[in-house]
């Protein structure tokens, strides 16, 4: 389990699994989400949101792992574009160990 920052002022925090950073990569969530500017704000939140909530709505099959990263992460009540930013640069160093593990 990791723990990301939620906030600038480090009072929330929100846990991360493998499974969530499993679920990510599965899906590639993270491709084309940040625009050229590099800059992840509210609106790169909400358009990450959009994206799952169509994956979820569109599909037949079940979908618990990308229901349990909404419940879990995405639409925790802390997450902002704070913690966004920090959950792309642990989600880039768990692919990093991921890939050397290999």
């Amino acid at each position: 389990m990791y723990t990301i920052q939620a906030n600038e002022s480090g009072t929330r925090s929100i846990n991360i699994l493998d499974e969530h950073l499993n679920t990510i990569h599965k899906y590639s969530l993270f491709q084309n989400l940040i625009d050229s500017n590099g800059i992840v704000d509210e609106g790169v939140l909400d358009k990450l949101k959009m994206t799952i909530r169509s994956m979820i709505e569109s599909q037949t099959e079940d979908r618990k792992d990308l229901l349990d990263l909404c419940f879990d992460v995405i639409y925790n009540s802390d997450m902002k574009a704070f913690g966004l930013h920090n959950l792309i640069l642990l989600y880039i160093e768990w692919c990093g160990k991921t890939t050397e593990q290999n």
